[in-house]
């Protein structure tokens, strides 16, 4: 099956319940860049009839260095500037808040769903009738505030254990072996048991500083929400009731106590700790998405698949990868009229040009939602498409429902708290961020 159908199936399935969200965080990379192209050589006689100017905030680290070359790209065949921001990982809502508040704000953000849009909506344009918007290949992927079209999704993410193939034949076991939680602990727990024989280790670091703790206290804490969703057949609530947290804490559980480093040290560690240890092969198992595949291809793309996560739920033998976006493109409305049209033309041409697409689908590794989207050459996005060939139920993206950033705040300490002292009072620290948290952001954000 051609890439572009797989998308469209499950991602209809994803919208149609409602949950497509934001992933973040992005990814594990620190640091951030910016690219003004307006220095760039223009073609002749096209910069004196250049009118308008781009400024994009980037949401992903990890695509910094191709969004700074399709900034040039542009500005040598249309003449028109464009600049590229990159927001450090873990800082992007911070870093927009800064930008906006100048003279000279971007015109071209994101938000990661309805959460995130309800502080920015009223800086985002309509873009009901752009270019852009027909060139979706479903009109689920527009983000709405009413009756406008307030962000439009860019990109369809996969995440879930990224694991290595190699490794695990090597200490005795295939993909094959693990189909639910049960199976998976008890690889991971013989791995661990053999780890001085083996010369690694079951899980990479689960670090929590903030270039990684997105992939604990919002990726996975997606999980129990999930599942609590779907049991109550909703889509958002002001008052979560934390059924599965007990699924959540054994997950937990079983990535920091198996894992290349103590439990205690996990407040020290970086995301680009985890990802050192999975490609120097200290690791087997490590949680995060398709966007990770350039900094993990080394170990060799036959190598590489990935798994659903699982949590011990009944059924979950049948459950897919986590799949969704939180990546919403929003065009500043506040920008002048020139700048808004300049906006809409380059975000357009990223989609349909052949430049663009081969970009954003090749070098980036993305499924695009646009008609222009080519078959990924990203093997973990296609590993991920296998669960659905198969018919297994992807998990859809709910934490663009999480009350704030806040909220994801308190549950990460937590966390960190819990993994130094693993016990039972400290586990109720992290229900009570989880509950507690919720309802009190929830509310506050009315």
């Amino acid at each position: 099956m051609k890439m572009r159908k797989i998308v469209s199936v499950l991602l209809a399935t994803a919208v149609t319940v409602g949950m497509l969200a934001g992933c973040g965080s992005g990814n594990g990379s620190s640091g951030n860049g910016s690219s003004d192209s307006s220095s760039a050589n223009t073609p002749s006689g096209t910069q004196a009839q250049a009118k308008g100017k781009v400024y994009y905030l980037n949401f992903k680290p990890e695509a910094d260095e191709y969004w700074q070359k399709l900034a040039k790209d542009y500005t040598n065949e249309t003449g028109v500037s464009v600049t590229v921001l990159t927001a450090a990982a873990g800082e992007y809502e911070k870093t927009l808040k800064s930008e906006m508040a100048k003279s000279n704000a971007p015109t071209l953000f994101q938000v990661n769903g309805p959460v995130g849009l309800a502080g920015w909506k009223d800086y985002c344009y309509d873009l009901k009738g752009s270019d852009i918007v027909g060139n979706l290949t479903d009109d689920s992927f527009t983000l709405m505030d009413g009756d406008k079209i307030a962000g439009i999704a860019y990109v369809i993410e996969n995440y879930g254990i990224i694991y290595n193939k190699d490794l695990l034949k090597k200490a005795g076991y295939s993909a094959d072996d693990i189909t639910d939680f049960d199976s998976l602990k008890k690889v991971v727990e013989d791995i661990t048991r053999k780890k001085d024989q083996l010369g690694f280790s079951a899980f990479t670091s689960a670090g929590m500083d903030g270039s990684s703790d997105w992939r604990f206290k919002t990726h996975l804490a997606n999980l129990p929400i999930y599942y609590e969703y779907k049991e109550q057949g909703i889509n958002n609530t002001d008052a979560i009731k934390g059924t599965y947290l007990d699924n959540y804490r054994q997950i937990w559980d079983l990535y920091i106590n198996n894992a290349t480093c103590e439990p205690t040290a996990l407040s020290t560690k970086t995301a680009d700790d985890a990802t050192a240890d999975f490609v120097t092969e200290e690791a087997v198992f490590y949680q995060n998405g398709t966007w990770e595949f350039n900094n993990v291809a080394d170990i060799g793309e036959e190598n590489l698949g990935i798994l659903p996560i699982y949590i011990g739920m009944d059924g979950e033998e049948n459950q897919g990868v986590c799949t969704g976006t939180e990546n919403y493109w929003c065009v500043n409305s506040k920008a002048s009229e020139d700048d808004i049209k300049a906006t809409l033309d380059f975000m357009n041409w990223c989609v349909t040009s052949d430049t663009g697409v081969e970009s954003m689908c090749k070098d980036m590794g993305f499924v695009i939602p646009f008609k222009a989207n080519l078959e990924s050459e990203n093997v973990l996005v296609n590993e991920a498409n296998k669960y659905m060939e198969n018919g297994k139920t992807p998990v859809s993206w709910n934490f663009s429902t999480m009350p704030s950033e806040e909220w994801k705040n308190g549950v990460g300490s937590a966390l960190t708290s819990y993994a130094a002292d693993q016990t039972d009072e400290n586990w109720q620290k992290v229900v009570t961020a989880f509950i507690d948290g919720w309802a009190a952001e929830a509310a506050a954000s009315k």
